[in-house]
């Protein structure tokens, strides 16, 4: 590989989650040149569920991260239990997806692989904006940066927008080519975490109401973390203080009420707007390929957001060690991109129809009782509706 100049890389990432920085990794530790930049200082908060899925181990392992990740104070979730708003339950236990799932702040778990990926010669650049990308004719090549009152380009073969929802460069890529149709977002997340909260240890709670749900597990230092979404005229309603939101909407759910009525916020809130659910597109330009919530946002009810991130950024970086040395020589990415787009629609598209279907019953309290009340009755069906929203290899 050509490894990397001041400004000159083999591949360029946008944005230091699990997706980003697992993708750094495994491209650093087979000699690719890579730069990382994210927006923010590590260790930082960020809205998340917090919930790590049990498949997840294997990639730690993989990543050189597995012992830390054991040893950094996160706990053990045996079950996760969905609540109906009138009380109905239904439990998944965590080991038919292999193990115990947990619980860890996604300030901890970023910043545990945000260092292994210096350690295997990933260029970080921290506190760094993505102003724009760079390109010659209609390819992307590189990006504009932004870190303090200073900015650079900085170019490579490849780059890798894997900013989150937010598509930094994905989005800025669109532009180029049509106007921005986004429409108003219906929907809107917070997060916080928690003390004194009435939920066993070893529990995910998931609690279903009126236009959303939310959820809430046990994290290190004897904390808990409480995420929820709420319809975006509910919480204007609720003058946007999401404490009032969780009093007048989330304790709709009996459970929930009873769950958070002692519980004290020990973080500040984070909040953000959902556009919506489901795939992107996984190669918005040439040159340009996205990861993790960038190219599908699934439903945070299934646990397997985590999960889905770090898949992605295997996928992502065994596409790109597959073609790079090729795309160098013979500067041809369609293989690159019909490889990581057919690869990309085979690993995810089942679980994300799966989880459209479980959106239409999550919104609706009616539904989701009814559902609840269903599968409750029936172990083999809940069983595999659970692992329905894995990879496919569980359902073998």
């Amino acid at each position: 590989m050509s490894g990397k100049t001041d400004r000159k890389f083999d591949v360029i990432i946008a944005g230091a989650g699990p997706a980003g920085t697992s993708a750094a990794i495994r491209l650093a530790s087979s000699g690719v040149g890579v730069l990382l930049a994210e927006q923010k200082k590590f260790p930082r908060p960020k809205l998340c569920g917090e919930f790590i899925s049990p498949e997840c181990d294997v990639h730690f392992k993989q990543l050189g991260v597995g012992n830390r990740v054991g040893e950094s104070g996160a706990v053990f979730l045996g079950e996760t239990i969905f609540y109906s708003a009138r009380g109905y339950s239904v439990a998944v236990p965590s080991n038919w997806f292999g193990a115990s799932a947990l619980g860890l702040s996604r300030a901890r778990m970023d910043d545990i692989l945000l260092q292994r990926a210096r350690e295997v010669g990933v260029t970080v650049l921290e506190e760094t904006q993505v102003v724009a990308p760079l390109f010659e004719g209609s390819r992307v090549c590189g990006a504009r940066l932004k870190s303090g009152t200073e900015a650079a380009e900085y170019r490579a073969e490849i780059i890798i927008d894997a900013t989150g929802r937010a598509r930094a460069l994905a989005r800025r890529v669109r532009r180029v080519g049509k106007p921005d149709t986004r429409s108003r977002p219906t929907l809107l997340a917070f997060k916080a975490h928690l003390r004194n909260a009435d939920v066993s240890k070893q529990t995910c709670e998931i609690y279903f109401y009126p236009g959303g749900y939310g959820g809430i597990s046990s994290i290190e230092d004897d904390l808990s973390n409480l995420c929820f979404i709420a319809p975006a005229k509910d919480v204007r309603l609720c003058g946007s203080d999401p404490e009032k939101v969780i009093r007048e909407v989330v304790w709709k759910n009996s459970r929930a009420a009873k769950t958070l009525a002692s519980a004290r916020v020990e973080s500040s809130w984070l909040g953000v707007s959902l556009e919506g659910f489901g795939r992107r597109d996984a190669v918005p330009a040439e040159g340009l390929l996205v990861a993790g919530d960038a190219a599908a946002f699934i439903d945070p009810f299934t646990g397997s957001g985590i999960l889905m991130a770090l898949e992605a950024g295997k996928l992502v970086a065994e596409t790109i060690l597959d073609h790079l040395p090729g795309l160098m020589v013979h500067d041809d990415f369609k293989s690159l991109e019909n490889h990581y787009r057919v690869a990309y629609a085979g690993t995810f598209n089942t679980r994300l129809r799966v989880c459209a279907l479980l959106r239409t019953a999550a919104f609706v309290p009616g539904l989701a009782g009814a559902a609840i009340l269903f599968f409750s009755a029936n172990e083999r069906l809940r069983k595999r509706l659970a692992i329905s929203t894995r990879p496919e290899h569980l359902l073998d």
